[in-house]
């Protein structure tokens, strides 16, 4: 029965993207952008559920079973963070992506001010695929993790199925039949959630009792956070702030960013961001609750893989019809993200760093199979934290377009040169943070994101306003 409500799912999602190709115009900007033409309920929840990935399901509740109602900071900072940057940048990148008519996020960014900027998009695009393609990696991994969780399945064969699904429906309808895909994937994942925390509840004999539960935990309901860098509140603000730059971060990820960037329209920003914050906070508040739920439920995980907390749980609590919404919830997850990226990776290659872009749809289909390769590969090879791998690509990401596109939405011109070092610098600096682990206490992209923002504000005789041009 798992099986079956499972492959149910499964088989949805296939037919929604496979059926969103009777939509398709065979162009680049339809391919990547779907003509420009999305709606602000789809593209809102596709961006969230984009965001909402494997990382979600497994890392958050993993990290939220280890420290308790401390991770709670993790979802205020990173929602907070995330709306600041929704009202900075989103609807100037729309218009943005108009005025270039470029196709995809970096050549965007690279076209901004009417300059072409080939060396800064090139490096943009080779460090979109490596970074990307990592983050895919970890989605095409949670995959993994879930079907060794419910079924006992080897790790291998989640991968592969994830990859498998990604590919087929996004050669046949690009970044259409991934938006259309991950607004099923969304109510999956919101339902799947929803149900597994009411079943916890029921299981431990209702929130007082759960409550009291909680409270037999050393620790579990402290507010501050283990391994800050700063004692008391000094640290916890500090550790609230990185999180609220996690969120920020949001305006460096280009799989995120380009369900905004196909919106019909400007004028629909407020609507798309309704759709958006509404979603993401009613499911981030779930996730933390069922990683609080799987520490009493399942307390021998904390020896063993925490991340396993979710998949754990449902096998434990729910009749197999039920476990396997769970499954397809995860998976819902992992592939609207890794789709997602995988399409973003594929337009970096074919539209920024070949010499010339390629305009024929088989070339574009050919580097998303090329790109899908190699996500499964990382995933297959690899045995990290998907948490961990997740929070290392999302900050590289950040502080390599973050700064620089906040100087653009503020109307600074920034030389192409400078735009370079900006990039380097930052990255540079959140690696070395991540390097010292100070990661563990402050999340690497505040440090990286204020040194690229110092790096581009350093006075300049090039530099010029270009406010005229938002």
């Amino acid at each position: 029965m798992v099986i079956t409500s499972f492959l149910f799912f499964l088989a949805l999602f296939m037919g929604i993207g496979l059926a969103s190709a009777a939509a398709a115009r065979r162009t680049k900007a339809d391919y990547y952008l779907a003509s420009r033409s999305v709606g602000p309920m789809l593209s809102g929840l596709s961006a969230v559920a984009t965001n909402n990935s494997g990382y979600m399901f497994i890392g958050v509740i993993g990290y939220t079973y280890a420290v308790g109602l401390a991770s709670v900071w993790l979802m205020v900072g990173w929602i907070v963070g995330d709306f600041i940057a929704s009202l900075i940048v989103h609807r100037r990148l729309r218009i943005a992506t108009e005025r270039t008519g470029e196709a995809s996020f970096t050549a965007v960014i690279a076209s901004w001010t009417g300059t072409r900027m080939p060396v800064w998009r090139r490096i943009a695009a080779i460090v979109t695929v490596v970074f990307l393609g990592s983050y895919a990696a970890a989605q095409i991994a949670a995959g993994g993790k879930a079907l060794e969780g419910v079924l006992g399945w080897d790790r291998q064969t989640g991968a592969w199925i994830v990859a498998a699904m990604v590919l087929s429906y996004s050669i046949a309808g690009g970044i259409r039949a991934s938006i259309w895909t991950d607004v099923a994937q969304s109510i999956v994942m919101i339902v799947a959630m929803a149900v597994l925390v009411a079943a916890g509840f029921l299981a431990l004999g209702g929130v007082g009792a759960t409550l009291a539960q909680w409270h037999t935990i050393p620790g579990f309901f402290d507010l501050t956070p283990p391994d800050l860098v700063l004692p008391g509140l000094p640290g916890l603000a500090l550790f609230i702030i990185g999180w609220l730059f996690a969120g920020l971060s949001v305006i460096g990820q280009p799989h995120v960013m380009v369900r905004f960037m196909a919106l019909d329209s400007p004028s629909s920003m407020a609507a798309a961001r309704a759709w958006y914050y509404g979603f993401f906070t009613a499911f981030y508040a779930l996730a933390t609750a069922a990683g609080m739920l799987a520490r009493v439920l399942i307390p021998q995980l904390a020896d063993l893989d925490p991340e396993m907390a979710l998949p754990t749980m449902a096998v434990h609590l729910l009749p197999p019809l039920l476990v396997g919404v769970i499954l397809a919830g995860i998976f819902a997850a992992t592939m609207s993200t890794a789709d997602s990226l995988v399409l973003s990776c594929s337009a970096a290659i074919t539209h920024d760093l070949l010499p010339i872009q390629a305009e024929h749809p088989a070339l574009l289909k050919l580097a998303t199979a090329l790109v899908t390769a190699f996500a499964l590969g990382i995933a297959l090879m690899g045995s990290g934290s998907v948490f961990d791998l997740v929070i290392l690509s999302w900050s590289t990401l950040a502080v390599a377009f973050g700064p620089l596109l906040l100087l653009l939405a503020f109307g600074r011109a920034v030389s192409q040169s400078r735009a370079i070092l900006m990039m380097i610098g930052g990255i540079a600096v959140a690696l070395l943070w991540r390097h010292l682990g100070l990661h563990n206490a402050v999340y690497e992209g505040l440090p990286g994101i204020v040194a690229g923002l110092l790096i581009g504000l350093a006075p300049s005789k090039q530099t010029k306003s270009v406010t005229s041009m938002k």
